[in-house]
């Protein structure tokens, strides 16, 4: 439970109070303005900076900290606190943090400390550790048990306070704090830590030969700030273009006599601007040639809030255009913020529609809108858009895992994503595969299966990230592979590139990061990942990738290019 386990490390990070009482005292002194500021800078830089393990662990050794003289770190037992050999698979980083900066915050039920006086007039004070109907025996930091006649106790109180003292953080450099932090959380059972490094590499190597990008379509033909490019169904030289900020839909015609860029539908007056906002996402239906239906992800504003909205609209029947006929609402949703809204839209092999819809907000998922199953947020949904129910513009598919089930909504397939900016299906396998913005810490790339939870905000990667809503006998799914801040910010899911079988590629995973501009091949079995590698880096920054009928991969580039990428002169090796 969580209250056990945030009280083990307030017991756990008393660890501090030997070796500071002198720093402690002097940070008394300080005004409680200025102690509330340092305690968000302290935790704002450990959440995000990396930490030093290494020198963590020197500071949890030494004498100045007095870590262990109330703690040991493998797997012995220690005289006063527990063991903290596995502390990194039981408590997330935010909850280490929060435990070191603010220690007396939250005491569970026989963790607070206990002050005894005895019929004597002698004041004793610790921590419970043993008691029974004759006796019972507190431990206090660099004392031996004390064990004391229940006949001799005058008065005895629980006070809700941990004995590591007050204001420990001014002591330490936020990167020493950083350091620290990193320490703890790497102490993980074997098996975690095999599945950690696995997951998680440290070096991701760059092929021999880095693939090659090629601009799709002329200068002349930039877009603003583009987000979504696809090919129209059963029209191997005309595809679409969202410009997001603007609200435009392009339509980019190839042919021998060059390239044609043509307005195909402006919702420019009717979205919401600014940020991740506007037009984000699109579907073709599986019978577009036939129905002309398609879909959009877009936010709008109403009296002040935010709205994000999933709708339905047709195109002409030359398909060159859209049709001018109303948008149909499918789906919307009050978001929190402004931001993780996800913005996938894909029909699965099952011929469903699949949405990503973020927590919205805001940053940790504070209220646990991913673990919610009352609400859409956090989550993939799955709707039957050729039907409709209950008064709704959908149907709900009977095969959705939660259908049914009383306080959740039946839409959910998958729980606990954090905002699921793009996703596709394996044309060959139907892996749904899914690239999950993260929060400050990792980016991940999941295969998302029906009734699963992806984790956040408990998990982030392979770190536990908070056990605020973590609830007992929840299964959580680990990602196949995630990524750290030195490698980029913003994952952008991708494709399985299946168009040449004898490709070297065949079968390879690719995505990138949108700030850092690298491009990854990956492949897995059973969800593990085997191999992770760069095979390149893209001109502008990565908003989206693209795949066509026949299986040719684009990437979206933010500046205004579509690249198509050259798969033919590279090996998937190093």
């Amino acid at each position: 439970m969580f209250l056990t386990a945030f009280s083990v490390l307030t017991i756990t990070l008393a660890l501090i109070s030997a070796g500071f009482a002198a720093e402690s005292a002097s940070v008394a002194t300080d005004s409680v303005s200025k102690k509330a500021i340092n305690l968000k800078e302290y935790r704002q830089f450990a959440m995000k900076k990396p930490g030093n393990p290494d020198h963590g662990r020197e500071l949890f050794v030494s004498e100045k900290l007095g870590c262990m003289t109330c703690h040991t770190h493998d797997g012995s037992n220690s005289s006063l606190g527990p063991d903290l050999s596995d502390i990194g698979d039981k408590m997330g980083r935010g909850d280490l943090i929060d435990s070191i900066l603010q220690p007396s915050a939250i005491i569970a039920d026989g963790f607070d400390t206990i002050t005894v006086k005895t019929n004597d007039g002698r004041d004793f004070s610790g921590v419970l550790k043993n008691a029974t109907g004759r006796w019972i025996e507190l431990r206090a930091i660099g004392t031996e048990p004390i064990r004391i006649a229940t006949r001799d106790i005058l008065t005895r109180h629980n006070i809700e306070m941990s004995l590591m003292p007050q204001g420990l953080h001014l002591a330490l450099s936020r990167q020493d704090l950083a350091d620290l932090v990193d320490y703890l959380v790497s102490l993980k059972g074997p098996e975690n830590v095999k599945v950690f490094h696995k997951g998680t590499p440290r070096l991701i190597p760059q092929i021999a030969k880095p693939i090659t990008l090629i601009p799709f379509h002329g200068n002349e033909q930039r877009f603003n700030q583009p987000v979504w490019f696809g090919q129209i169904p059963g029209e191997p030289k005309s595809f679409l273009v969202l410009e997001h900020k603007v609200g435009r839909i392009w339509l980019l015609e190839k042919s021998a006599g060059g390239d044609r860029k043509t307005l195909f539908l402006d919702l420019g007056k009717s979205i919401s601007k600014g940020g991740a906002r506007g037009l984000i996402g699109m579907a073709f239906h599986p019978d577009f040639r036939r129905n002309r239906r398609y879909f959009l992800a877009l936010h709008i504003t109403e009296a002040g809030k935010h709205v994000a909205l999933t709708v339905e609209r047709r195109a002409a029947a030359d398909l060159k255009r859209d049709s001018g006929e109303p948008s149909r609402t499918l789906l919307r949703w009050n978001a929190t913020t402004s931001s993780h809204t996800g913005g996938g839209l894909d029909f699965g092999p099952d011929g469903f529609l699949y949405v990503g819809m973020g927590d919205t907000g805001p940053h940790e998922d504070p209220n646990g809108h991913a673990q919610n199953m009352a609400l859409l947020k956090g989550k993939m949904l799955r709707i039957d858009v050729d039907h409709s129910k209950d008064g709704q513009a959908y149907a709900v598919p009977p095969g959705n895992p939660f259908v049914g089930k009383a306080n959740v909504r039946p839409e959910i397939w998958a729980v606990g994503l954090r905002e699921p900016w793009r996703f596709s299906f394996d044309s060959l396998t139907g892996d749904l595969w899914v690239g999950d913005v993260g929060q400050d810490r990792y980016e991940e790339v999941c295969i998302v299966r029906r009734g699963e939870n992806h984790g956040w905000n408990v998990w982030e990667g392979f770190e536990r990230f908070s056990n605020q809503y973590r609830t007992e006998g929840s299964s959580y799914v680990k990602p196949v592979f995630a990524y750290d801040r030195k490698k980029g910010v913003s994952v952008i899911g991708g494709h399985v590139y299946r168009k040449d079988r004898k490709s070297p590629f065949y079968g390879v995973y690719i995505c990138g990061d949108h700030r850092s501009r690298q491009i990854w091949g990956l492949i897995q079995k059973n969800r593990v990942l085997i191999k992770v590698l760069q095979i390149g880096t893209a001109p502008q920054r990565i908003v989206s990738f693209a795949e066509s009928e026949v299986g040719d991969l684009y990437v979206v580039g933010y500046e205004g290019t579509i690249y198509q990428l050259d798969l033919e002169h590279s090996r998937f090796s190093e």
